[in-house]
């Protein structure tokens, strides 16, 4: 989803010695998705790790994605061109993709969770899980009608632990009081915990030289049931970071949980927007706003003092896009994991940026 690219293509170069280097350390776990990229992240899988490396020497996790299947006839053609495009015989991991309340009665109607369990026990999938964005309360109602799945991938991160509306502890505490395994996504929330405010930064830095991912992926890797925390990682040097902090990895000690927590109050007395960079929300956009990218600008404004924020902010929208075209259909907000309320967000951003 995050993968390398070059004029608006994936580096595939850079992403095989990406590869190499995470599979020389020790590490093994791929995830990708039939949408990510417009499919172009399922051909890298096969370019970059498929073609290349034993199929028992990695593990590979693809979704159902809600987009992509309108039939319960359409989910195993479906599942077979993900097999083909990754050139796989199997998927390690397979999830329902992005669960909430809505989504879930979609999956229910058509049959997708048994079609994923008969998928299971026919040696295609070896473990069926669901990626989750929605309250604490829907992931009970699905774990209890669904005993059979083995996995949830929550995102979780230091920022949003006790978030409203993330519910991160919430859902972890869900994934454990059914004996689920839980995989980890966002931990450095969209790379908003690689950069902080300069206040914020000072915190973590007091600790010594380690980044400020680090200390985030490392406060999502020790929570107990923890299988796997997914880096989206961009570039060599984010990679080399990731494998620095944990290939020996050591939970956080008491200091550092502490200076955690003053980050996290520093946080909040910050105005944010609340955006990963998931862009679920652009495809349905009529107007074509980038609205994670207008998002981002905000944030870079307001928290981070960016002084190249009304720059970028002229780079998105220089083919009229502006956030002040948003006719309030309010369809992005159906589609936002964060629940964030879109319209109202993007007129405060036509009036910091189209003053």
């Amino acid at each position: 989803m995050r993968l390398p690219m070059t004029d608006g293509a994936v580096d595939l170069e850079t992403v095989c010695r990406m590869v190499d280097e995470f599979m020389a350390a020790g590490f093994n776990y791929f995830d990708t998705a039939h949408g990510y990229l417009d499919g172009e992240s399922e051909r890298a899988i096969a370019a970059a790790v498929c073609r290349r490396y034993p199929r028992e020497s990695f593990m590979l996790a693809n979704k159902l994605s809600s987009p992509h299947f309108h039939s319960r006839e359409e989910i195993r053609p479906l599942f077979e061109s993900q097999l083909s495009a990754c050139e796989t015989d199997y998927f390690d991991v397979y999830l329902m993709h992005s669960q909430d309340a809505g989504v879930y009665e979609k999956y229910k109607a058509l049959g997708a969770y048994e079609t994923a369990y008969a998928l299971k026990r026919e040696g295609l999938v070896r473990h069926v899980g669901l990626s989750f964005h929605d309250k604490a309360e829907v992931l009970s109602q699905i774990l209890r009608e669904q005993p059979e799945i083995e996995i949830v991938q929550i995102q979780f991160n230091y920022a949003d632990y006790d978030s409203p509306s993330v519910e991160a502890k919430k859902c972890y505490d869900v994934c454990r009081a059914f004996g689920k395994h839980v995989i980890v996504m966002e931990p450095v929330k969209g790379g908003a915990l690689a950069t902080l405010p300069p206040t914020a930064g000072a915190i973590l830095s007091s600790l010594g030289e380690a980044s400020a991912a680090s200390y985030a992926i490392r406060f999502a890797a020790g929570f107990d049931g923890v299988v796997s925390v997914l880096s989206g990682m961009s570039d060599l040097d984010m990679l080399r970071d990731n494998i620095s902090h944990m290939k020996d990895f050591v939970p956080l000690n008491s200091e550092e949980q502490d200076a955690l927590e003053r980050v996290r109050e520093e946080m909040r007395s910050l105005s944010a927007i609340d955006c990963t960079g998931c862009r679920y929300c652009t495809p349905v956009c009529p107007m074509k706003i980038p609205i994670p990218d207008l998002f981002a600008c905000m944030n870079a404004r307001m928290v981070y003092a960016d002084p190249n924020a009304e720059y970028y902010y002229e780079n998105y929208t220089q083919d009229g896009r502006l956030a002040s075209t948003c006719i309030y259909c309010s369809r992005c907000e159906r589609h936002c994991p964060q629940h964030l309320e879109i319209p109202r967000l993007l007129r405060d951003v036509a009036r910091e940026f189209e003053k």
